[in-house]
């Protein structure tokens, strides 16, 4: 059997009793750790913190093992009891599609455990769920790499009044320039990187300034994330000029473009502005 299995956004006390369950009774426990992180991925003691609270040694499946190896977990869940530790919910990212897709065909038995992501945490700031439209990933842009494919997608969300959440980039363990152009010796990585509100703000108005056609402007309302689900979350709406002088802090960070909005959704938006709250949900 293999176990698919959320963790939340904030830290190891939100695994769900069922998750908890499935964990500790596995024989091998994965915690993927490319597509998201939970707090424990930016702190030294977190993965120890996990195994404490979960009474299991937990190897960690980076990038390469997900999305290149996944056959070894597969092929132990063949014969015993495998959990797949995803933040978030299992189903946030194509990578845990795929890898449900490949068990099935090699006739595992797959169970999925649900949990909160930052789909539908980001209905904290007031914005309903259902008055969304196409979500949107930014990458980060390089001296020769600055895609804008995305405009069209909140160009057309905001003609239809929909709000857009924006994904901001997570670069982990990948390979740099010389290791790629190496044939031989040992894959040297870059540093981890973590977009933040700012720098997406600032990639969001060159791209506008570029296209020039009004999809947005500095004086649009936003809504900047940091830490979705933890203690210490932070929500502050504004204009894009105005978001991009608040410290954010620590990572992840996520971007709500606004759409049109409901009297409810104001009132509730208003709590988080700057010039009323800069505070915590």
């Amino acid at each position: 059997m293999l176990y698919i299995i959320g963790l939340g956004l904030g830290d190891e006390k939100d695994i769900t009793l069922r998750g908890l369950e499935a964990v500790q009774k596995s024989q091998k426990v994965f915690i993927e750790a490319y597509t998201s992180l939970l707090s424990f991925g930016i702190s030294s003691d977190g993965l120890s913190t996990l195994e404490k609270l979960y009474g299991k040694s937990i190897t960690v499946a980076d990038r390469e093992m997900v999305e290149e190896k996944a056959d070894d977990i597969l092929l132990e869940a063949t014969s015993s009891d495998v959990a797949f530790l995803v933040v978030g919910d299992p189903f946030g990212a194509t990578t845990h599609t795929d890898l449900v897709v490949r068990a099935k065909k090699l006739g595992v038995d797959v169970k999925v455990v649900h949990n909160a992501s930052v789909m539908n945490a980001i209905g904290v700031c007031g914005l309903q769920l259902y008055r969304y439209g196409e979500t949107v990933s930014l990458p980060f842009f390089t001296d020769t790499w600055r895609p804008d494919s995305f405009y069209e997608k909140i160009q057309r969300n905001r003609k239809l009044g929909l709000h857009t959440l924006c994904l901001l980039d997570i670069r982990v363990k990948e390979p740099s320039l010389e290791s790629l152009c190496s044939y031989r010796g040992k894959k040297q990585y870059e540093p981890p990187r973590f977009m933040a509100v700012s720098v997406a703000i600032e990639q969001l108005l060159e791209v506008e300034q570029m296209r020039g056609e009004n999809a947005y402007t500095e004086d649009t309302t936003c809504v900047g994330f940091a830490r979705l689900g933890s203690e210490d979350q932070l929500v502050v709406a504004g204009s894009m000029k105005q978001l991009l002088e608040v410290d954010f802090g620590l990572p992840l960070h996520c971007l709500v473009i606004v759409g049109d909005t409901h009297p409810v959704e104001e009132e509730m938006l208003d709590f988080y502005k700057l010039a009323k709250n800069q505070g915590q949900a």
